[in-house]
């Protein structure tokens, strides 16, 4: 199993005191494998989740007029929860650093797209690079952070996983294709294609409770994608940032940015191979 970290040790044997007791067939076993199954994604989501209620809570509680910006508030409260998770031991320090350059990959995305006007963050406040606020970098960090998590909570191991060398060229056409898409063609579709070649026979094997569970990666990377689209339309709502589309009455985000998250999070998944690497099911 991969290493956890000392925490995530000592709440993983007391649970498992716990759910040994439980029925282990039939109706009732699958039950208890669904129940654990949604609370370790919860426990792998514990960054972004507490960012987007501190997202929704701003926007319902935050005071007009007040001396400290919403937006620098939620910028020193992701620099706490990042203190916190590192400091509990529920993410590895080498993790930290990809998902640092995963924050930093986004927030060199955003500064160019805020500049190009596919979307504004309308409140003003003080930590901020040109037209984006410094706590914008850490939503894209709560996604590093789940797969990070998610790959040592769930001991993820992989079928025909295509070679790395193949994936971190994918991952660099994507990002590139964020930029140069405003001045030549946009290339999704390729890169659409060329996710699907390889990663079209790839599953992906993970252990819940008492089973490993398989699933067909790129239906997982859909999955992952979902909620993150489903978190920005919350993010929208909250008026946290705004598309074009969005600036007089709140609309639901289009499908189109769907297909960006997709591309967006296999950069993330894989850079976070650099600290996870992919092991073969049978490793």
């Amino acid at each position: 199993m991969r290493e956890r970290t000392s925490l995530e040790a000592r709440i993983d044997d007391a649970a498992h005191q716990v759910l040994a007791r439980l029925p282990q067939q039939g109706f009732s076993g699958a039950l208890v494998e669904f129940i654990v199954f949604g609370l370790k994604q919860a426990w792998a989501c514990l960054f972004g989740g507490v960012l987007l209620a501190l997202i929704m809570l701003s926007a319902l509680l935050w005071p007009e007029g007040a001396m400290l910006a919403r937006y620098d508030a939620l910028f020193l409260a992701a620099l706490v929860i990042q203190a916190a998770m590192l400091g509990f031991r529920l993410e590895k320090p080498e993790e930290a650093v990809v998902i640092f350059l995963f924050h930093a990959v986004g927030t060199g995305m955003e500064v160019f797209k805020t500049a190009a006007g596919s979307w504004t963050y309308p409140e003003a406040n003080f930590f901020r690079i040109g037209g984006v606020p410094l706590f914008s970098g850490f939503m894209y960090a709560a996604v590093g952070s789940y797969i990070a998590r998610v790959t040592r909570i769930f001991d993820m191991r992989y079928s025909h996983y295509p070679p790395l060398w193949s994936t971190f060229a994918l991952a660099l056409g994507i990002y590139v294709n964020f930029f140069s898409h405003h001045f030549i063609w946009d290339l999704r579709y390729l890169l659409f294609a060329v996710t699907f070649l390889l990663f079209w026979r790839c599953s992906v094997h993970y252990r819940v409770f008492r089973f490993r569970h398989r699933m067909p990666l790129l239906l997982g990377f859909f999955l992952v994608t979902l909620f993150i689209w489903l978190a920005e339309n919350i993010g929208t709502a909250s008026r946290i940032w705004l598309y074009p589309n969005q600036q007089g009455v709140w609309a639901p985000v289009s499908l189109g940015k769907f297909g960006s998250w997709y591309l967006l999070m296999i950069i993330s998944f894989v850079l976070v191979n650099l600290v996870h690497r992919p092991k073969k099911i049978d490793a």
